[in-house]
């Protein structure tokens, strides 16, 4: 019966090492990019039922580049983010 050699054994070892990091490496990112564009979904569908709902109370935000970024990277919070400084600052 033939027998194993250790450097075999860390070989193997250390290739399951670096397959699991060269796709966690990959994933990661991936991961990132589908949070984003869910949120930026998530946050255009909720600002543009704001402003035509809103538009019956009184409730409007402006879309332009910088609401548009700022909802679709933080999606409903960017919302409340938006409206809280149009309350504050009462433009």
């Amino acid at each position: 019966m033939p027998a194993i050699e250790y450097n075999v054994v860390i070989a193997y070892v250390f290739g399951l090492i670096l397959l699991y990091l060269i796709g966690w490496v990959l994933l990661v990112p991936l991961k990132i990019i589908v949070k984003l564009v869910y949120n930026g979904i998530l946050g255009g569908i909720a600002l543009v039922l704001l402003n035509i709902f809103g538009g019956f109370v009184g409730i409007h935000i402006g879309v332009n580049p910088l609401t548009a970024l700022i909802v679709g990277l933080l999606g409903i919070p960017g919302i409340a983010l938006l409206l809280i400084l149009q309350f504050i600052l009462k433009v």
